[in-house]
């Protein structure tokens, strides 16, 4: 029996927690979900979305028909938990996303099974689609940190689909129930926005032809029109994660972590810095074209990548690199409070040790580039890797005439693999 039938058969209301944003989706599922009869309890997560008026937010699900609705300031726990975590593992999902609805999911999942807990509530809701990856996300988090709670998703709901085929039909419900609209004109695509990174999608965007509209950045500025002068930042790492970071033409320095990743934005974005426009492929098998821009993101994973260049090493880095793409993976997917996805954090935790020192680097109209780096843990040694210190230096026992021996050795399989081909092609 579905939740929703089930609630159909008892006389005492049960509660459900609804992922609340406000929006025309949110706003018919609170009402419809309490003329389902159940007690419905929103909750709103701050996560660092542009311009979102909480009170306002709050006092319409109140006026829905919620019995209350919580709004969570969870942007110190983003950053800390989720944003620098993802940026120390290196993520990028197919060589290109950072990641930036993904890792906001788990940490609106765990608040929203949180605020479930303490409401006695055997249920949560979202607003998510049947065709993205978000109703995965959420619903797979929740699983794993709630089994016993059920989610409902309207969006897969056959008798919600039925009743709400398109925009038109949920307006015409808002306008039935005297739930407020907001009177301006929707935008022709999607946006989902913390403080990571805005997503722009569906839509005009479902061409993969249309140029994005230069007015729905929020972020970024476009590099063309990036000041010519640039910018250059100090960037410093300490077990892979950034402790402070400062702009070298006024000595601006930011230590705490949130400080930390606004800051970064901020100086990325008006640089036009963490813009792309992709296709990526969704777990539920479905391409997807996206318009991300994660200007902070972009930032800092560059430091940390080249810091691991000077402090990580050979072997461990090669390691770190699959584990990289496994965190990745499973961050997309939803994942994110699997046993394998611990595996996976807990190896690169270790990988981070030593990753430690300052990056400085160079911002210019929608590049960055690396001008320096030094760390107290570094594995460089400028008298080994010289061409005019014979041996390395006193420190080090390297001499050039090994190397003949090294090359002998590790030309054997490909002196064996060319003679194998030679032979099938008949000995010519």
């Amino acid at each position: 029996m579905s939740a929703l039938k089930k609630q159909k058969t008892e006389s005492t209301k049960e509660r459900v927690v609804l992922a609340y944003s406000g929006g025309l989706d949110t706003s018919v599922i609170l009402k419809w979900l309490s003329e389902k009869g159940y007690d419905v309890v929103c909750f709103c997560a701050n996560v660092g979305q542009q311009g979102e008026d909480f009170e306002a937010v709050k006092a319409k699900a109140i006026a829905c028909g919620a019995i209350d609705c919580i709004c969570t300031d969870l942007r110190k726990e983003f950053v800390e938990e989720y944003v620098f975590e993802s940026i120390k593992c290196n993520a990028l999902y197919e060589g290109r996303y950072l990641l930036g609805t993904s890792i906001a999911r788990p940490c609106i999942a765990k608040e929203q099974i949180r605020i479930a807990r303490s409401y006695s509530a055997k249920y949560v809701s979202h607003g998510a689609t049947g065709k993205g990856n978000d109703q995965v996300r959420f619903e797979m988090c929740a699983q794993a940190l709630a089994p016993d709670i059920t989610t409902i998703a309207p969006w897969r709901d056959p008798e919600f689909i039925e009743s709400f085929k398109g925009r038109k039909d949920l307006l015409a419900y808002c306008t039935k129930h005297s739930i407020p609209v907001d009177a301006k004109p929707k935008a022709n695509y999607s946006i989902d926005e913390n403080l990571y990174h805005t997503s722009y999608e569906s839509g005009m965007l479902e061409d993969a032809m249309t140029t994005p509209d230069e007015s729905m950045f929020k972020m970024t500025c476009n590099p063309r029109t990036a000041p010519d002068s640039g910018e250059s930042v100090r960037i410093t790492f300490l077990k892979g994660v950034p402790v402070s970071m400062t702009t070298l033409s006024d000595g601006v320095t930011k230590t705490d972590p949130l400080e930390i990743f606004l800051y970064a934005n901020e100086v990325a974005g008006r640089n036009g810095v963490g813009r792309i426009d992709i296709v990526e492929n969704r777990f539920v098998g479905i391409k997807s074209r996206g318009v991300y821009e994660t200007p902070g993101g972009t930032l800092l994973r560059s430091a940390h990548l080249d810091l691991e260049g000077i402090t990580m090493d050979r072997e461990v880095k090669r390691i770190s690199e699959t584990m990289s793409l496994e965190f990745s993976r499973l961050c997309y997917n939803g994942f994110w409070f699997a046993p394998e996805m611990d595996l996976v954090r807990n190896t690169l935790e270790f990988a981070q040790k030593d990753v430690e020192g300052s990056v400085e680097m160079d911002l210019y109209k929608g590049n960055i580039f690396v001008t320096g780096r030094e760390s107290p843990k570094s594995l460089y040694s400028a008298d080994l890797a010289s061409m005019d210190i014979e041996g390395g230096g006193a420190d080090f026992d390297y001499q050039p005439a090994d190397s003949q021996g090294f090359i002998r050795i590790n030309s054997v399989r490909l002196k064996v693999y060319s003679a194998l081909q030679k032979k099938l092609k008949g000995g010519k």
